[in-house]
């Protein structure tokens, strides 16, 4: 398709071409996190709705997504690897559109959790072309910076999810819901879904309009990507740097996404506040704090790199999870609820923190055309463990537990002291194996 932007391989192409790709597709990540996390201010009128408890309402916010999104993203990853990157993130984006309006036309459990798996597999198609993208506009060195920018998309858009979700809620809950054409009316929370929806469809064409850049590093004899038995004999080479950073990173995701989940309804059950006014509070917070993390911890790493530490990425993620527990126990804690606010700071501050360094950390270590692959294996697991687990693992602990919908907060105050630590001692042990693989990369292996 032909456009006014340069073409890739032009002298001006660098610049110009990778900062419209990074602008699009770091929109697209903001849309994704609106479109998957705004449920976390419905859970109240959802819940009412269709009679169900916290871990069933658990299984629609996290499990129902999780479950294609996390297993299509390999073989969506392959054909990435083979073919257009730019061609399979748009089409990903215009269904997962299409799926969270339709979450909108709900009219029971069954449904919507059929729409919302709906949502998991057309985001299945963003995240592991985009990294590879990426990773083909900007060097190792700044690789982390651009990868920081494009992360910004959890915290904005998972933000977002929070002003807009209960903002929209609220309008049409005191002004009255739409009614649609052969739908009749929609409640408020079902006009949520269809309102967060719509601009997907815009951005279908903004990403039509950006430029598949040249792939770095490939030889002739890989130029149609790496089989699925290479690219399994590189993570068997060196599974403990694969192995440590993945498993790592998906312990920490099990707190990310459960705090994601829950911590706006703990805001409304142990301090009274509206669905809204929680939305909007958590909203703001996690625009402000988690983007101020997720670019501190992205470019965080250069100055280590530049005094020699080729690891810097792995042992920044180290030093969050361990930073990261004690406030996010502490936090659910309090009785004021404006300190409640503010331990939820540093709490997502770290939550955002680590992920850039993380997708950075891998790319560094993998060839280029196994990039897509490997990025979806390690998206398959931090979502297997946080988008599947993490919800669930703080609802579960409240009705299995503590049998009380009141002891939400106790929930999540358990979680941190059990992820943290664990992840912290994987990535401890992991780090000399890193530095080998990184010697493996730069001598050419695969």
């Amino acid at each position: 398709m032909s456009s006014n932007l340069p073409q890739a391989g032009s002298a001006s192409a660098p610049d110009k071409a990778a900062l419209y790709a990074l602008v699009v597709l770091l929109l697209a990540y903001i849309l994704s996190f609106i479109d998957r996390n705004v449920m976390a201010v419905l859970v109240g009128p959802i819940r009412e709705d269709f009679a169900i408890s916290d871990f069933q309402y658990s299984l629609l916010h996290g499990f129902a997504f999780s479950m294609f999104y996390i297993f299509l993203g390999l073989p969506i990853a392959r054909i990435a690897d083979r073919g257009s990157r730019k061609w399979v993130i748009t089409a990903g984006v215009c269904f997962w559109s299409l799926m969270t309006c339709l979450c909108g036309l709900a009219r029971n459990f069954s449904s919507l959790f059929l729409a919302r798996v709906g949502v998991g597999i057309g985001e299945a198609a963003l995240s592991p072309p985009a990294y590879s993208l990426l990773s083909d506009y900007f060097s190792d060195s700044a690789l982390p910076r651009a990868m920081a920018v494009y992360t910004l998309g959890i915290t904005v858009g998972g933000g977002l999810a929070y002003i807009i979700g209960g903002a929209v809620f609220e309008y049409f809950t005191v002004h009255g819901a739409l009614s649609l054409p052969w739908f009749g009316e929609l409640r408020p929370w079902q006009t949520t879904f269809v309102i967060v929806g719509l601009p997907g469809f815009v951005l279908v064409i903004l990403l039509s309009l950006m430029i598949e850049p040249a792939r770095k590093g490939t030889q002739p004899d890989n130029a149609g990507g790496y089989t699925v038995r290479e690219v399994g004999a590189q993570l068997r080479r060196h599974w403990q740097a694969y192995g440590s950073l993945i498993i790592g990173v998906s312990l920490l995701s099990v707190l990310g996404y459960g705090t994601m989940a829950w911590y706006p309804e703990f805001l409304v059950r142990s301090h009274g506040m509206s669905a809204a006014q929680a939305g909007s509070q958590f909203g703001l917070i996690f625009i402000v704090a988690g983007s101020i993390g997720t670019l501190i911890g992205g470019f965080s790493a250069r100055p280590l790199y530049e005094r020699g530490y080729r690891d810097a990425s792995v042992r920044l993620i180290l030093l969050i999870a361990l930073l990261w527990a004690g406030p996010a126990a502490l936090g659910p804690q309090f009785d004021d609820p404006q300190w409640a606010l503010y331990a939820a700071v540093p709490i997502v501050f770290f939550l955002n923190s680590y992920f850039a360094l993380a997708i950075a950390a891998l790319q560094s270590i993998t060839p280029n055309r196994m990039r897509a692959q490997i990025s979806a294996f390690m998206l398959f697991m931090t979502n297997l463990f946080g988008l599947a687990v993490g919800p669930s693992a703080v609802a579960a602990i409240t009705d299995f537990v503590f049998a009380d919908d009141s002891a939400l907060a106790h929930s999540l105050s358990i979680l941190p002291l059990l992820v943290c630590p664990l992840a912290a001692v994987l990535l401890a042990l992991g780090l000399k194996h890193y530095r080998a693989a990184l010697d493996g990369a730069q001598a050419g292996a695969v």
